[in-house]
């Protein structure tokens, strides 16, 4: 018999035995960004954007999304109470950031529909970034669906718009977390800390003049100060 022959199925045996490449954890978004709002706000903005804008300014939006997701926030929530003259406040810290040129965030597609610039994008997850997402789906987290509303404002540049975003994003994360407590709590606590991260990109609209984002967020609650401790 050749030789050849012989060593054959020892190859064959010997690469069956090679574990297959891991397969990378890649998250993925949707942004849609109008070329051509028709708020009288905008009337002296500097519309229609132009493809390469509208292409930034999605994966800005993209990426404060992803951070979102893939960090959150921990936060301090001030429920507060009419009554006893207690403002209610939010007060959010991002444990993490993903910017604009991050070498894991990719544009995939585009399109132009409805003047609406539609991107796709990816995310590729490090192994450190996987660890940390498996946290959100731990057990003591909880899910729950909010919506938050922000100021539509003036003619505003591009960092000025991720702000507004933001705002309504963070004024649904403020619903999400008021949600969870009323689930949870008889009585109403003076404060609640905890952390708090999307689930997938949020969802933006306009309803009575202002932007409304709604999202589906993870809550967990670590600390909760009732009113009898003041």
């Amino acid at each position: 018999m050749p030789r050849s022959m012989i060593f054959l199925p020892l190859i064959v045996i010997a690469l069956s035995l090679v574990p297959p490449l891991a397969a990378q954890e890649v998250l993925r978004g949707e942004v849609k960004v109008d070329l051509e709002p028709v708020y009288a706000a905008y009337l002296d903005a500097p519309f229609p954007l132009d493809t390469a804008s509208a292409h930034k300014r999605a994966l800005e939006e993209a990426a404060l999304f992803y951070s979102g997701i893939i960090y959150g926030w921990s936060f301090v929530y001030d429920i507060g109470e009419r009554a006893r003259g207690i403002a209610e406040e939010l007060e959010l810290t991002p444990l993490g950031t993903i910017t604009w040129g991050d070498p894991g965030l990719f544009a995939t597609d585009t399109e132009v529909r409805n003047n609406q610039f539609h991107l796709w994008t990816d995310y590729r997850l490090t192994d450190t970034q996987k660890r940390r997402l498996s946290m959100w789906k731990s057990g003591t987290v909880r899910s729950t669906q909010a919506i938050g509303c922000g100021p539509l404002g003036g003619p505003v540049e591009m960092a000025d718009w991720i702000t507004i975003k933001q705002t309504a994003l963070e004024d649904a994360a403020r619903a999400a977390i008021r949600a969870i407590l009323r689930g949870s709590e008889r009585n109403r606590p003076k404060q609640a800390k905890g952390f708090i991260s999307l689930s997938a990109f949020p969802y933006y609209y306009m309803e009575g003049g202002r932007w409304t984002a709604s999202g589906r967020f993870r809550v967990e609650i670590t600390e909760i100060i009732p009113f009898a401790a003041y």
